[in-house]
């Protein structure tokens, strides 16, 4: 789940949380994605491609960019919200924005969303492989790469807890709010308020479903990265 940048920077280390889901930009050329709302099975394979190349070019500017801010030999670590397949569409990474997608699309068939609306609606993220961060890193040639590894967590973050509030026990609940931290301003600035509320208690319930009957879990890709000497 994607997390405004945690940076802290003192000219020796580096430490950013969920940074570097966020592209730039929704990716050009991917007007062919209909029905979708990201990179998902049913997308063609250039827009997989287009959502791919805006990581590259997203993620070299940032590594160059923190590069400026570390001295040879500064380390920086990463974790950034991604997969371990090397399917850009695989359910691991895509599945949390297609049953948003089914939100969506259900009330287009019931006339509360315009088609066109939501054929022009994609999210601006992408999760990549440890095998992509790998050769980006090395591309791009300022760091070298210390460890590379993944972890999972599931989608709810209270799952097998004790939590003395029984608002915690609501996985669907929870899920939803995360969710809604992250594509409320994008949906709000594409289809306006009046379906936000409806949106978001449609999707609690999908959620709620899928995480009853599924093993529901984020991968995260953890990179430790040291500064060369130029």
């Amino acid at each position: 789940m994607e997390v405004i940048e945690v940076l802290h920077m003192n000219g020796g280390i580096g430490d950013a949380s969920y940074a570097n889901n966020s592209l730039v930009q929704v990716p050009e050329g991917i007007e062919n994605n209909k029905s979708n709302i990201y990179m998902a099975s049913t997308s063609p394979p250039s827009v997989l491609q287009a959502y791919y190349e805006q990581f590259r070019r997203d993620f070299s500017l940032f590594l160059k960019c923190r590069s400026e801010e570390l001295v040879t030999g500064g380390r920086m670590v990463l974790t950034i919200l991604g997969r371990k397949s090397e399917d850009p569409s695989s359910k691991e990474c895509c599945y949390i924005w297609e049953l948003l997608a089914m939100v969506l699309n259900e009330m287009v068939s019931e006339g509360l969303i315009e088609e066109k609306k939501l054929d022009s609606f994609n999210i601006p993220q992408y999760t990549p492989s440890p095998a992509e961060i790998k050769s980006e890193v090395e591309i791009e040639g300022s760091f070298g790469i210390d460890r590379l590894e993944i972890s999972k967590v599931h989608w709810n973050a209270y799952d097998n807890e004790f939590c003395p509030s029984n608002a915690f026990k609501d996985g669907g609940y929870n899920v939803a709010q995360c969710m809604r931290a992250v594509a409320e301003p994008l949906l709000l600035s594409h289809f306006g308020v009046a379906i936000i509320d409806e949106v978001f208690c449609r999707y609690r319930k999908i959620l709620a479903d899928k995480m009853s009957k599924e093993r529901t879990e984020f991968i995260n890709v953890t990179v430790a990265m040291t500064k060369k000497k130029l």
